[in-house]
């Protein structure tokens, strides 16, 4: 809540990059009615592999992965969960269904907040219930050696500490002490600071932080995953935590390393968005897109498992057909034989 407080105190004069942030995403928003009209099958597709990407990759941020052949199983489909991973990944897929169907009878409350906990975490042990003992940030090397990286508020403090956020949240809309998406930006960082439960808080963040955009209007992540992008720049996003959580304690933090991290993912996903949906008179199917983008992404050779990891919500078989078809006329090659096999784009790709 040092970040809200510290905004509503005394309003800072904004960044200029924040400033080109904030003007490029109210630019977005009013173009976004315009694509989300465009090709319903496509926007289906979109929000389907948004859907299975999200909660591959905020869980596997936080180390909780689930094999690529398992993904849709778990995700989309109702095969008995094997381990504790799956369980938590269906979790959080449960988690983003309540947000897409109910987002906007989803109060930012604590009652919320600690909801979306129980479902991530799987609804087992502590999920859903604030810390009961101390839980700092500790920054463990490859030699053994930690380190305290960020002293979280202390488990007694911690049900006054979410009040007050979520007093400061809605004081902060209503009173228009900063900007909306710097509010959004702010809360999302002081979550992080107060880090009210034992695990799971960067999933929680990550999930609030796609209901908050919701409230505002921002429905970008219903169909690029938000996560995804937090987890192609996760070097960034722990980078400008670090930075701004410095001296939080003290109300003497510089909030806007992190408030600007958050802004430029939300912008990348609406270029991704644009991108994807402005072009409605492409021949190819969304499927067939997605993993073309992928391809297209690569700067060598690649297996067929790098473009399941890629494209979580597409088959295996589709893979192998569409990269057949790339094949064929002659866009892709083959090195090898066998799963194993690597491919790699030629000199006709693209045409």
């Amino acid at each position: 809540m040092m970040t809200l407080r510290q905004l509503a105190a005394k309003p800072e004069t904004v960044p200029v990059a924040t400033s080109w942030y904030l003007a490029d995403l109210g630019e977005a928003r009013g173009r976004q009615e315009l694509f989300t009209r465009q090709s319903p099958q496509r926007l289906k597709a979109l929000r389907e592999h948004a859907l299975i990407e999200s909660a591959v990759s905020s869980n596997r941020i936080e180390g909780v992965v689930v094999e690529p052949a398992r993904v849709r199983p778990v995700i989309v489909g109702k095969s008995p969960l094997r381990d504790r991973d799956e369980e938590e990944v269906r979790g959080y897929r449960n988690a983003l269904n309540l947000i897409h169907q109910q987002g906007g009878k989803l109060a930012i409350s604590e009652k919320t907040i600690r909801e979306l906990h129980r479902l991530a975490r799987g609804g087992v042990g502590d999920a859903g219930q604030y810390k009961k003992n101390e839980s700092d940030i500790i920054e463990r090397y490859p030699d053994g050696r930690q380190r305290v990286r960020f002293k979280t508020v202390p488990a007694a403090r911690t049900p006054a500490s979410m009040a007050e956020l979520i007093t400061l949240w809605h004081r902060g809309l209503e009173e228009r002490v900063a900007h909306p998406l710097i509010a959004l930006a702010a809360f999302n960082l002081d979550l992080l600071c107060i880090h009210p439960f034992r695990d799971g808080n960067g999933r929680v963040s990550r999930l609030l932080l796609l209901l908050q955009c919701y409230h505002l209007g921002y429905e970008v992540g219903r169909y690029i995953s938000l996560e995804r992008l937090i987890e192609q720049n996760k070097e960034r996003y722990y980078e400008t935590l670090e930075q701004s959580s410095h001296r939080w304690h003290e109300g003497r933090h510089d909030p806007w390393p992190y408030i600007n991290y958050v802004l430029f993912i939300l912008k990348e996903a609406y270029k991704e968005f644009e991108g994807r949906v402005g072009q409605v008179a492409a021949p190819k199917g969304a499927k067939t897109e997605l993993v073309s983008n992928a391809i297209a992404q690569t700067t060598g050779p690649f297996r067929v498992a790098d473009l399941q990891r890629a494209c979580p919500g597409v088959g295996l078989d589709m893979i192998r057909k569409i990269l057949k078809t790339l094949q064929s006329s002659k866009q892709v090659e083959c090195l090898g034989r066998g799963q194993q096999a690597r491919w790699r784009k030629t000199g006709k790709w693209g045409k």
